[in-house]
């Protein structure tokens, strides 16, 4: 068992190594002006030995089980390990290189081998198995954090194959590491694609509709790629963002034809061999364990509880969404600006919508992106609702290292109460801008996770795929990216708030269709009148953004939730068909994937052509390549709570310091510490109601 801040380093990992101790920075943050790419690989080696000494002192140890010397002895053990590992996948998909990338290919079987030691170990399970005895019995009470952890324990053993044979367990550990290798694999294999995929213009006139600044930042990524013109990058979802400006029909062709390749044009980045295999796996893993299919290992340890819930939610939602896209498409088709095609191309709908939009509420991305500059957005809207909300300020901290020079280093304090000196909460880092070395979309990760046992505050990190301007230009963006802003700090909030005491249970360490639920919330706060019209200003006059403008945005929600559902679950419910398939269902062939996933979404009722996926299959990185098999439904089970949440907040006067007190200290506070419906339930008086997500989405 190791103390809290240790003060011994494994004799194999050289103490000039960053890693070897504890940082000395404020809040424990990697000190990324030391880091350097060959120090990784040791220090996470070093970490794995180091960490199953730790496991084997507790396992051996001759005393009986104990809260202290099992649970957490366990919750203490292997920081050395995780502060490494931590900042490794991090840095791994915001600023890759090949060496990182080795290093993962080379770990990643060695990762999967280290926790299937820990969870296969009968020793650890008969001891605490010997503390759930007794606390069933009566002879030991726990407190209600201990007894949550303790249930989650026993649950990980079982499902990590505690209870097969010797023989059994050899295979998943065999089945464990080959996964995981694939894991990275696809994920390699998917940035490299998208960089092939980029598309490059020669012809400035090819540009019409983009504006300058957008075109700039094309131009900018062409030469940081040695290229002549403007080079047009691919974000990770199938609909790119310039689709909605581009005037030249055929330049919209070839973008959205080039995002819907990827990973299925053959050679090296091709990545339908590893989704098969994948696919192939995971599914003998899960018979292995004992459940019909993957899918079903993972929701059994979800709140959704069962496929066949999952199934009855996305069933319910598919015929209500793809009837209203359809009324959508019928819209769009009347528009002067449409091409004359049989009917509309998937290319085409972002830029009709915009013109019906125009049209319609004589609004257009254009016109708006001038009024939402990235500063502005950051500090005087998603700052500003956190403080509003929460009593939070934050200060830029540009003496601290980033592991990126676009990184952006804020210490956050905390007004519990209002009147109250600030105090320090933790670090907010924010990386903001596209590169060729990250991977596509938005995503929060963890540096150091808030615990009371350990004695840490958060670290946390939000990445987002903006188009960096050249230098000294404004960054501007569209509305999906102000949203995404919202929702990603959503995440980062529910680190930072955590109040928790053992680290397992901190801040996001909760099921994968409630993680998405308190960042859902928080995109409410981009659209909140009072918010808006804060950040929405002119970014060169300073005027306000026009207030019918924003008038014409909130009324004009609804408009585009046809599209947007519709995407969305195609991509659900193809995520379900690849793993709701027994071994033998399994496609054999690269050449069969594609025909698959349309057989899919034809089975479905989403197969929509003016409305593909919001990712295909070759491309679908939560599901092959990140944390999300058989679980992407999560965000539209977790929008049926964030729904819920929004209308609680305008049942009790919206954007209070009350209302986001009761919010933090009932929900977001408690992180895994106990079941997470029964803190929505604390917070909303009852179970959640599914009526105020479907009339969000205008399928009532």
């Amino acid at each position: 068992m190791t103390s809290t801040h240790e003060t011994t380093t494994p004799a194999e990992l050289d103490p000039a190594n960053p890693f070897a101790a504890p940082s000395a920075l404020p809040y424990g943050l990697p000190d990324f002006s030391a880091i350097r790419e060959e120090h990784y690989e040791p220090a996470i080696l070093a970490g794995m030995a180091a960490h199953r000494a730790e496991v084997e002192a507790i396992a051996t140890n001759p005393e009986p089980a104990t809260v202290e010397n099992t649970l957490e002895a366990l919750e203490r053990s292997g920081q050395l390990l995780g502060r490494a590992a931590r900042a490794y996948f991090n840095q791994l998909p915001s600023d890759s290189t090949p060496g990182l990338e080795d290093v993962q290919e080379r770990l990643a079987p060695l990762f999967a081998a280290h926790q299937d030691a820990i969870n296969m170990d009968a020793r650890l399970h008969e001891r605490a198995k010997a503390l759930a005895d007794a606390a069933a019995a009566g002879d030991l009470v726990l407190e209600p954090d201990t007894a949550y952890l303790l249930e989650k324990q026993m649950t990980q053993f079982k499902r990590s194959g505690i209870a097969l044979s010797a023989g059994d367990q050899d295979t998943l550990r065999e089945l464990n590491a080959r996964i995981t290798t694939l894991e990275a694999s696809f994920g390699r294999k998917l940035l490299a694609g998208a960089n092939e995929a980029s598309v490059l213009v020669t012809d400035e006139a090819e540009l019409a509709g983009l504006s300058a600044d957008a075109k700039a930042g094309a131009r900018a990524a062409a030469e940081a790629r040695g290229q002549d013109g403007w080079l047009l990058e691919m974000q990770l979802f199938t609909h790119q963002n310039v689709l909605a400006s581009l005037e030249d029909a055929a330049t919209r062709e070839r973008v959205q034809s080039a995002s819907m390749a990827r990973g299925a044009t053959g050679g090296e980045n091709d990545t339908r061999e590893v989704l098969l295999e994948l696919a192939r796996l995971r599914a003998h893993h899960a018979r292995l364990l004992g459940y019909e299919h993957h899918a079903a290992y993972i929701a059994a340890d979800a709140t959704a509880g069962t496929t066949a819930a999952v199934n009855e939610m996305l069933g319910r939602l598919a015929p209500a969404a793809v009837a209203n896209a359809r009324r959508e498409a019928a819209e769009l088709a009347k528009v002067s600006a449409a091409p004359e095609r049989d009917g509309v191309a998937a290319a085409d709908w972002s830029y009709l919508n915009e013109a019906v939009r125009k049209e319609r509420f004589d609004l257009d991305d254009a016109a708006l992106r001038p009024y939402l500059e990235l500063e502005r957005v950051l500090r005087d809207g998603v700052f500003q609702a956190a403080g509003l909300l929460f009593g939070l300020s934050f200060v830029e901290r540009p003496d601290l290292p980033g592991y990126h020079p676009d990184v952006r280093v804020f210490e956050v304090f905390d007004s519990v109460e209002p009147g109250e000196p600030d105090t320090g909460l933790g670090l907010f880092l924010g990386d903001f801008y596209t590169r060729e070395s990250k991977r596509g979309g938005a995503w929060m990760d963890s540096l150091v996770v808030q615990s009371h046992l350990l004695g840490e505050k958060p670290v946390v990190v939000n990445n987002l795929n903006i188009v960096k301007p050249p230098a000294g230009e404004p960054t501007l963006l569209v509305w999906d990216e102000v949203t995404t802003l919202f929702h990603e700090f959503g995440h980062a909030l529910h680190g930072l708030l955590s109040d928790v005491r053992y680290p397992s249970q901190s801040g996001t360490s909760v099921p994968r269709d409630f993680v998405e639920y308190p960042s859902q919330v928080n995109e409410m706060w981009s659209w909140d009148p009072a918010i808006l019209r804060s950040f929405a200003v002119h970014h060169a006059t300073g005027e306000p953004m026009p207030a019918q403008w924003v008038d014409t945005m909130l009324a004009s929600r609804v408009w585009g939730e046809g599209f947007s559902t519709t995407e969305y679950l195609a991509a659900a419910l193809l995520d379900q068909a690849w793993h709701q398939l027994t071994p033998d269902q399994v496609p054999t062939s690269v050449d069969d994937v594609l025909p698959f996933e349309a057989a899919a979404l034809a089975a479905a009722g989403v197969d929509f052509a003016s409305v593909p996926p919001r990712y295909r299959s070759t491309y679908f990185n939560h599901i092959f390549g990140g944390g999300y098999s058989a679980g992407y439904y999560s965000y539209i089970w977790s929008e049926v709570l964030d729904a819920d949440t929004v209308q609680w907040y305008a049942e009790n006067g919206g954007l209070t310091r009350e209302n986001g007190e009761a919010f933090r200290r009932k929900l977001l506070a408690r992180g895994g510490s106990q079941d997470p419906l029964a803190s929505f339930a604390d917070l909303r008086g009852r179970a959640a109601e599914i009526t105020p997500l479907l009339e969000r989405r205008g399928l009532v």
